[in-house]
């Protein structure tokens, strides 16, 4: 099987993009990650990348805090585009992509939330989730369309709340949880057992053509 080549989009401290990096190493994925793009310039995610010989780019994202301009999306359509990438990940990526990014990458873009979806969509989602006081948390790994955290969902893993759960414990337990379900849900990508049906996805058995 060919590998899944892999664009990584990352602001900040990039562990799901090391579980990531680890899963393809190792060869629990049939993929590689080719190139990782960051709109802080000293994210730890471009170290990452580079300690792992994989491309790390830094692209500015314009004068906006919460978007990308319009010339500087492309700027990164164009470089994942050079480095062969089928499938996009956002891995703590903060920044809204708008209708030419997603065009660009139909049906091939996923992201990692820390809630069960659509549960305490955008930030801060586990201090959300405390504050509702929910007995159960959790992470959703989604295909990215035009609304904030709210793309069919792939995958969710739950996660008990704990009465003494502070937002940094709960959030380390969901992250181990993050790492596994985001790796499972590029392996069934790669392995073309992801179907897009209106707002679901259905995962397809072993052998089932979509």
């Amino acid at each position: 099987m060919n590998k899944l080549a892999l664009g990584v989009l990352a602001s900040g401290r990039g562990t799901n993009l090391q579980a990531i990096i680890d899963a393809c190493g190792e060869g629990q994925l049939p993929a590689e990650v080719k190139v990782v793009v960051s709109d802080v310039e000293d994210s730890f995610a471009l170290e990452r990348a580079r300690s792992a010989g994989i491309p790390a780019v830094f692209l500015a994202p314009g004068k906006y805090k919460t978007k990308l301009e319009p010339e500087r999306e492309m700027e990164y359509v164009e470089c994942l585009r050079r480095h062969g990438v089928r499938l996009v990940l956002l891995a703590g990526f903060m920044r809204v992509l708008h209708s030419d990014f997603l065009a660009a990458f139909q049906g091939r873009l996923m992201n990692i939330h820390p809630s069960l979806l659509p549960s305490f969509p955008g930030l801060k989602a586990q201090k959300q989730a405390l504050e509702r006081g929910v007995r159960y948390a959790g992470c959703t790994v989604h295909f990215v369309d035009e609304s904030v955290d709210g793309g069919p969902i792939i995958l969710q893993a739950v996660v008990p709340v704990e009465h003494d759960d502070s937002v940094d414990s709960l959030s380390d337990r969901i992250l181990k949880e993050e790492h596994r379900i985001y790796c499972e849900a590029i392996r069934l990508f790669a392995e073309g057992r992801l179907q897009i049906e209106g707002r679901r996805v259905r995962i397809l058995g072993r052998g089932e053509k979509a």
